[in-house]
């Protein structure tokens, strides 16, 4: 559903019916999909492949979070240590890529670089339809790596493209955003205390 669709007087008023929404698309949620999406990332994560993060703007923020949130909380306290990169990180690189080839290129270019056969890229986009996560997610196909879409919009080319994603209702960037971000931490915090090394009782969340 598209949000706002009409004006509105009361903070109040608006924030609930944004709230509402966004509890909806949530819950609504296939969670065998996300299942199958935790199951690959901790898969990766015990052979010690490299899982690649990318997206553009809101979503960059989301994709740099997923690094500190792995690398640093997922294995503290636990038996696991991810291997995280965010594309959307390097500031020098995109601006050297987009400069002297195409915008498009940003994160495809680096993962010709840096992927090899068995890693695993995710792709945030609300849109689903940035060009340069499409060509990130087609060249990660050619590279063999698996990959994963979180998408709002119903989906758009990236949800096509992907080997597994899921695909939010909502047709506002902020609760798409939000509700990636909330997707990313119940995947963190999930696999942290099923390999948490002592009891989750004492550790912080």
């Amino acid at each position: 559903m598209k949000f706002p669709n009409k004006k509105y007087n009361s903070i109040k008023k608006f924030s609930l019916d944004y709230l509402k929404l966004r509890q909806d698309d949530i819950t609504n949620i296939n969670f065998k999909l996300l299942d199958k999406i935790i199951r690959m990332i901790e898969k990766k994560i015990k052979n010690q492949n490299t899982l690649f993060v990318c997206g553009n703007g809101g979503s960059a923020a989301i994709a740099n979070h997923f690094v500190a949130d792995y690398l640093k909380y997922a294995r503290t306290d636990t038996k696991i240590k991810p291997k995280i990169i965010s594309l959307s990180d390097n500031i020098e690189t995109i601006l050297a890529i987009s400069n002297d080839f195409n915008f498009n290129d940003v994160f495809s270019y680096q993962l010709e670089s840096l992927a090899k056969k068995g890693d695993l890229l995710l792709t945030i986009s609300s849109s689903g339809n940035s060009e340069n996560i499409v060509k990130a997610l087609k060249t990660a196909k050619i590279y063999k790596l698996n990959t994963i879409s979180f998408t709002g919009f119903d989906g758009g080319k990236a949800h096509k493209i992907a080997e597994i994603g899921i695909a939010l209702k909502s047709k506002n960037y902020g609760i798409v955003e939000d509700l990636h971000h909330t997707l990313m931490h119940f995947i963190c915090q999930f696999l942290r205390q099923k390999y948490a090394t002592k009891d989750v009782k004492k550790i912080s969340f």
